[in-house]
């Protein structure tokens, strides 16, 4: 699934996205997929093809009504829908969250009804809350507040809670650094937040926030297009109210723009056989 920057859900089968090598310049999305003029992505989810039964009598489970969709705008809205409400996305599109004047979704999360989930700040704040403070809300709804951004500030990633696993906050200066979830204390959603990188003239702003595990590896993009892998095991984990440290080197000039996570090869075969059976069921 893909969303827009101004709050458009469009489904497309991973198979029918062409396969690049590296270097190439890469095809239009927008030649992909039927977007609107001047519309951008802003968040993608996969989500897993499912069947019970087999031939005639099999049924679609893909869109899990146990499962949901939270949504994140720059402004600190937040909004949960139920995945079922996505089963027939028109190919044009369909209104997932209404985006009000002057503000953007930045990013969409697909959660199981009982997730915590944390907003992260462009100037290094955070908000910890369960899901259970959103009620399911149709599409074509704006959401409610979710973190609110002293002025000047602006959400910039929402990461899943994790207890195996810790928060990756990373600066435009390409420095980051990875906490537990227990620095995090839990909170009423539509608050301030509490720090969680320390930034400065050193960090640069908050670029991006992951949540990952020691076996991980994370990919870092640079906004000249350089691309920089690294496991995860090799970033110290520092306390929640602290800087970090050096997570790539950068040219004069040049500023990391994000971070993502990298899906092993064998994560990869295991999602493409688990459809490949759900489609031939």
């Amino acid at each position: 699934m893909f969303f827009t920057a101004r709050g458009r859900a469009y489904v497309e089968k991973v198979y029918e996205i062409p396969e690049m090598g590296r270097a190439a310049k890469g095809r239009s999305i927008a030649n992909i997929l039927e977007l609107k003029p001047d519309e951008k992505i802003a968040a993608t989810i996969r989500v897993q093809s499912k069947k019970s039964g087999t031939g005639p009598s099999a049924v679609d489970q893909t869109w899990d009504e146990n499962l949901h969709i939270v949504f994140a705008t720059e402004s600190g809205i937040v909004k949960k829908s139920n995945l079922s409400d996505y089963a027939n996305v028109r190919r044009g599109g369909i209104i997932a969250i209404q985006i009000e004047e002057g503000d953007r979704l930045i990013d969409a999360k697909l959660t199981n009804g009982n997730n915590e989930i944390v907003l992260i700040t462009k100037d290094g704040m955070s908000l910890r809350f369960h899901e259970e403070q959103l009620r399911d809300q149709g599409r074509n709804t704006v959401g409610v507040w979710g973190i609110r951004p002293k002025k000047g500030d602006h959400v910039v990633a929402i990461a899943i809670v994790d207890p195996n696993a810790m928060l990756l906050v990373a600066g435009e200066n390409g420095i980051g650094k990875r906490t537990p979830f227990d620095d995090y204390r839990r909170q009423s959603r539509g608050g301030k937040g509490i720090i969680t990188m320390k930034t400065g003239e050193k960090t640069g702003d908050v670029v991006g926030a992951l949540t990952v595990r020691e076996t991980d590896q994370i990919m870092l993009i640079t906004n000249k297009g350089q691309m920089v892998r690294t496991r995860v095991k090799e970033i110290r984990e520092t306390g929640r109210n602290t800087m970090g440290v050096k997570l790539m080197d950068l040219r004069n000039g040049e500023k990391l723009q994000a971070i993502a996570p990298v899906v092993s090869q064998a994560e990869e075969e295991e999602a493409q056989a688990a459809e490949t059976s759900a489609d031939i069921s």
